[in-house]
């Protein structure tokens, strides 16, 4: 997020780099240069320049898009300085208050004239500066000027796809509702489809329960659709069979080998859903209850309910749409998970698998449905003294691999891509991951002929990735003779 402060004293200029959140990319723009000298020695980024002509801020790559905070000094009146920015086109402009000592601030005249001027202007008082309202109103407004951009390129699109992943799950399903509901389309204007649809039961009974349609479409139907948007899933998942589209909206690590004309990727969120609660709520769309309840079922199941992979923006969405959700349907969605057909695949993973340094293997063989894997994966998660599953199986000609761990450890999504990646389609977060590969594939590259073997050598990789890297965090923590 680019911001650009246009400040004149230096407590301002201190106090703004550090209450600004690292996302924040802060360039600092000064007239006085010794000033400028001896912070950019201080290690911030810093320019001097004449605040009154717009050049200074053409030089300074001023976009639309970019977030400027003018600060609002008593020696200085601010009208010049916002005239040049207005001409240099800047769209996102806050102007800080300083104290005056007087009763109310006495600024409220003068506020009043250059609101009447710049109607785009927004007015914080320095006394918001160290606090979240700030920081909370920058990242709207750029998530703001985001949204409406791909608003925009999408308004003239007769046909839209939201295509997700394969037997997609209560986020991207959620997800797609939403930006539906964001791009301001119908079923008919904007499809919501996969090319593998859903099987889980507790998925299909969400579809069911919320009445969500996911269209079944193949490759050759791409080219029928004017835009195509993904959501919670990336081009890359695809191997191959897309490298261009116009959205992607998702909250896994960022992936490589596509092109899109807008991205929006947020690993650090724990939740597709809890993006697209930000977009909504910065355009003020109207989230129905029956979208709200879907995203709401969405987050708390994606986190685990705030157990996995959840952080601060999960919990103020999850607040957010809780009061527009209907919390008995969730309850019905909820619904017992454990059905026979699982208990098969648990049963047979505690037959067949092994824990060795907490690490809990087990090889599931041939099954016709990819969601027994990271379900028996979870399930074990449970035990007493295990602190990682890896959990593989044969789904048609495709070998899965579902890893979880306790989150405060080594990094499985890390781990999966080391393993993994050169084989097939490798990654994921800290405390959950997956690879899934064509059996022939990894038969190739390990040499291997029987299933068995197949276990053997997963449980052997991990060992030796956790081993070798436990080691080097020994090292590391070593003390310096």
């Amino acid at each position: 997020m680019r911001c650009l402060a246009v400040c004149h004293s230096e407590l301002v200029i201190r106090t703004l780099a550090q209450v600004l959140p690292p996302s924040f990319d802060v360039d600092f723009l000064v007239e006085s240069r010794p000033l400028a000298r001896r912070l950019h020695d201080a290690g911030l980024a810093i320019t001097a320049g004449d605040l009154q002509k717009t050049d200074t801020y053409l030089k300074a790559d001023l976009a639309a898009s970019t977030c400027v905070i003018v600060e609002d000094s008593s020696r200085r009146r601010p009208g010049r300085i916002l005239q040049a920015l207005r001409d240099a086109g800047a769209a996102l402009v806050y102007l800080m208050g300083m104290p005056t000592g007087k009763p109310g601030g006495g600024n409220g005249k003068r506020y009043d004239q250059l609101r009447a001027k710049y109607p785009e202007l927004v007015f914080l008082p320095l006394a918001d500066l160290i606090g979240p309202p700030l920081v909370t109103e920058i990242s709207r407004s750029m998530t703001r000027a985001r949204v409406q951009q791909f608003q925009r390129y999408f308004n003239d699109a007769d046909r839209v796809l939201i295509l997700l992943h394969n037997d997609p799950d209560p986020d991207a399903m959620a997800s797609g509702l939403a930006l539906r509901n964001l791009l301001r389309r119908t079923k008919a204007t904007a499809i919501i489809g996969a090319f593998q649809g859903v099987t889980r039961p507790e998925n299909l009974r969400m579809v069911n329960l919320l009445d969500i349609h996911v269209e079944p479409v193949k490759p050759e139907d791409l080219a029928g659709f004017d835009r195509i948007a993904m959501v919670d899933v990336q081009p890359h998942y695809f191997g191959g069979l897309i490298d261009k589209v116009d959205l992607v909206i998702d909250h896994h690590p960022p992936q490589t080998g596509y092109s899109a004309v807008f991205r929006d990727i947020r690993p650090d969120y724990g939740s597709t859903c809890t993006i697209l609660t930000e977009h909504l709520r910065a355009v003020d769309v109207n989230i129905s209850e029956r979208t709200a309840t879907a995203m709401l079922y969405a987050i708390k199941s994606d986190t685990l309910f705030f157990n996995r992979q959840a952080n601060p923006v999960d919990l103020d969405a999850f607040s957010y749409l809780y009061p527009l959700a209907d919390a008995a349907m969730i309850r019905k969605m909820e619904g017992a998970e454990l059905t026979f057909d699982r208990l098969e695949y648990v049963t047979r993973a505690q037959q067949t698998g092994s824990t060795t340094e907490q690490v809990f293997c087990a090889f599931l063989g041939r099954t016709p449905r990819e969601d027994f894997i990271p379900y028996v994966a979870d399930f074990f998660l449970q035990v007493e003294d295990v602190k990682w599953t890896m959990i593989s199986g044969i789904v048609g000609d495709t070998l899965v691999v579902s890893v979880r761990n306790l989150g405060y450890t080594r990094n499985a999504g890390e781990m999966v891509r080391r393993l993994f990646a050169e084989v097939g389609s490798a990654g994921g977060h800290r405390a959950m991951a997956k690879a899934v590969m064509p059996l022939h594939a990894f038969r190739e590259k390990f040499g291997l002929l029987s299933d068995d073997a197949i276990s053997l050598t997963i449980r052997n990789l991990a060992l030796q990735y956790l081993r070798e890297h436990a080691a080097s965090d020994k090292k590391k923590d070593a003390p310096k003779s």
